[in-house]
């Protein structure tokens, strides 16, 4: 018996892999083992399911899962890139080897055609795919369960509506009125049938209702790792999901949601220490906890901890971004911050630190944010940095900035402390907040989102939201200057050529 299931396993294996090289909305299962199949040998053993759960959230990290050979596909982090640098707050400052170029000339956004319009719209559907195939493996979508399928359940839900959710902002301009039909709907791989663009509010209301059931079925949920979505982490994406609606019983829900996770999460703001590099009188790092890459860190709540059995190097996040790792940003292709965002950083806050200053070797390059342990540079070479996906900066944000939304600057100006006096000596340094309100408040809390949270991807997101207009400064090497709306067309970009040509019924 235990060989037959040994052999049963390694063909749930084989499927989850077959299942992930299909094309992007190909739903029909082509393995000899039937979904049934599967379902009644995890009857015997219900560990064969977990299975089904790792090739989930590995889709996030693995490389070529996008569709592509290409360096710049490698899972969520490499979309953060992309959306990093659509806002503008991320600059490509060389173009020796050329990744991202696309990117930061509007290319990608403005043609459907090249890879990487068609490389976020492969991930998030392959996710979906994943998603969808854990679900109908247990039962289906309204399918009653308790204990550890419940819990695999509200995983599955949780990964569906994230990748849902960044569908919904990368190919189309934002909720408005929810009537804009912007993305097909699929919620089971037993019907192959391709499906028309579903409507703003369509999408909308599946991906609050799998978070919904996703946040009551993790209750009691002991994750193996931070890799996994818990029952925090499922209420950080709806406080993102319902942020972007914009309602105003939305915004009292993220306000809830945030404080939720705020104070039941056991994680706590980076500390300064964490927050930037140091150094000693020999120019020795002198406080390892900093560095951005360990899942470890008490302020990270959604991440995955990298080793080196996964196989990355090169084609990855740190393979981009980090000098100190064998990188494209080492190598010719560095990556920076804009220098009118890094201006807006005031001198005594110390996340100014964390970019090199103007002038010197690497300017503007977050060698003392984001670095391989050792600093060597170019010196990392198969990745033991670990990726963030989540952090409890996030939730203090999305807090000030609901409340601020709602019009209630005081609790606004006061959970927006809570993050400045980890970022600020001297607390004169940030009294100017105190006589914040109105536009001007709102106007702080979305400049601190783009500081406190640069190279994670999320600027883009706020963005959206707020219906910001970014202006690139004046290190860009494209389109510098120059001001986009958050409903222009290079902030938003379009459904692939490959998926107009291939779903007759797209457009129904």
């Amino acid at each position: 018996m235990k060989k037959s299931l040994n052999i049963i396993a390694a063909a749930i294996l084989a499927f989850t892999i077959s299942s992930c090289e299909k094309e992007f909305l190909d739903v029909e299962p082509t393995n000899n083992l039937s979904l049934e199949q599967i379902e009644e040998a995890a009857k015997t053993d219900p560990s064969l399911l977990n299975s089904f759960v790792s090739g989930m959230y590995a889709t996030m990290y693995n490389t070529g899962t996008g569709g592509t050979t290409g360096h710049d596909d490698f899972g969520q982090r490499g979309y953060d890139i992309y959306m990093d640098m659509v806002s503008s707050d991320m600059v490509l400052a060389g173009t020796t080897y050329g990744w991202y170029s696309g990117i930061a000339r509007y290319q990608a956004t403005t043609d459907n055609t090249v890879n990487q319009s068609y490389m976020p719209w492969r991930y998030y559907y392959r996710m979906i795919r994943s998603a969808n195939t854990l679900i109908d493996i247990l039962g289906g979508n309204e399918a009653p369960q308790t204990g550890e399928r419940l819990h695999m359940m509200g995983q599955a839900k949780a990964m569906r509506a994230y990748a849902y959710f960044y569908l919904a902002q990368l190919y189309s301009e934002g909720y408005k009125t929810g009537e804009d039909k912007i993305l097909p709907i699929y919620t089971t791989t037993k019907d192959a049938a391709a499906q028309p663009k579903s409507t703003t509010k369509e999408v909308y209301d599946l991906i609050i209702s799998d978070l919904e059931a996703a946040i009551t079925g993790l209750q009691g949920f002991n994750r193996v790792g931070k890799h996994e979505v818990n029952q925090n982490v499922a209420k950080g994406l709806l406080a993102y999901v319902l942020a972007a609606r914009g309602t105003q019983a939305d915004l009292q829900r993220v306000v809830t949601l945030t404080n939720e996770v705020i104070t039941t999460s056991g994680a706590r703001i980076t500390n300064p220490n964490e927050v930037v590099a140091k150094f000693d009188a020999d120019g020795k790092l002198v406080n390892t906890e900093a560095g951005f890459n360990s899942v470890t860190t008490p302020s990270w709540i959604w991440g995955v901890d990298l080793v080196l059995d996964y196989g990355l190097n090169l084609v990855s996040w740190w393979g981009q971004v980090d000098v100190f790792t064998y990188s494209y940003a080492w190598a010719g292709d560095p990556k920076t911050i804009d220098r009118g965002l890094y201006d807006a950083i005031p001198a005594n806050d110390i996340r100014k630190q964390q970019f090199i200053a103007p002038g010197k070797t690497g300017a503007l390059q977050p060698r003392n944010k984001f670095f391989a342990p050792a600093r060597k540079i170019g010196g990392q070479r198969y990745i033991e940095t670990d990726y963030v996906y989540m952090r409890i900066e996030d939730m203090v944000l999305l807090n000030a900035e609901a409340n601020a939304r709602l019009g209630q600057a005081g609790p606004a100006r006061d959970m927006l402390k809570t993050l400045l006096a980890k970022r600020f000596d001297d607390a004169a340094d940030y009294s100017y907040v105190d006589a914040l309100s109105g536009q001007a408040l709102l106007d702080e809390i979305h400049l601190q989102t783009r500081i406190e949270l640069w190279g994670e991807g999320k600027s883009y997101l706020s963005v959206k939201r707020n219906k910001r207009t970014v202006t690139r400064g004046a290190n860009h090497l494209f389109e510098a200057g120059n001001s986009f709306a958050w409903d222009s067309d290079e902030l938003t970009f379009n459904i692939p050529q490959a998926e107009v040509l291939n779903n007759p019924v797209l457009n129904d």
